[in-house]
C-alpha cells in the first residue's frame, strides 16, 4: 500500500461516517484482510480467512464499503466476483481476468502505456462531452492454465 495503515483506516472511517455508517469490528477485519492479501479476494476466501464473520455479514459489509468508495468489485463474471481496496487507497493498476477459472492478475503498466491509454480515453470521452475522473482497465480472457 502506498499509504500508511493508520492513514488508510482514518480515510475509511471518514468515508463510512460520511455515509452514516460506523467502522465496526467486522468492517475493520475485512479491510485488514484486503490489506494483508494485496490481491482481489472472493467471498469464499473471506469466509475461510475470517471464520468469525458470517458470510452474510461479510457480504453486507463489502456492499457498504463499496458504496462509500472503500472497496472495488472485480469480476470476470458474477460467478467469480472478487473484492479489493479502492485504487485511491492503494496504487493504480489494472487486471487480467480469466473467464474460465476466475483468476485475477494485478498488473501495473508502464508510464508510457498509461499515457497512451489516458490520451485515448480523453479523445473518446471528449467526443461525447464526457469528463473523465479516472479509469480502470479489466482485460477478460483465459489465463495460461486455462488457455
Amino acid at each position: 500500500m502506498t499509504k500508511g495503515s493508520l492513514d488508510v483506516h482514518e480515510l475509511i472511517e471518514a468515508r463510512l461516517r460520511h455515509g452514516d455508517l460506523r467502522y465496526t469490528t467486522g468492517r475493520r477485519a475485512l479491510v485488514e484482510l484486503l490489506v494483508s492479501n494485496a490481491r482481489p479476494i472472493s467471498i469464499s476466501d473471506i469466509a475461510s480467512q475470517l471464520p468469525d464473520v458470517p458470510r452474510s455479514s461479510a457480504y453486507r459489509h463489502l456492499v457498504d464499503l463499496e458504496h462509500v468508495g472503500v472497496v472495488r468489485r472485480v469480476a470476470a463474471s458474477d460467478e467469480f466476483t472478487r473484492f479489493e481496496l479502492a485504487e485511491d487507497l492503494t496504487e493504480h493498476h489494472h487486471h487480467l481476468l480469466c473467464t474460465l477459472c476466475g483468476s485475477v492478475v494485478d498488473v501495473t503498466p508502464t508510464s508510457e502505456f498509461e499515457s497512451t491509454v489516458a490520451a485515448m480515453i480523453d479523445t473518446l470521452a471528449g467526443q461525447q462531452g464526457f469528463v473523465v475522473s479516472s479509469h480502470a482497465l479489466d482485460v477478460l480472457g483465459h489465463c495460461h492454465n486455462c488457455a
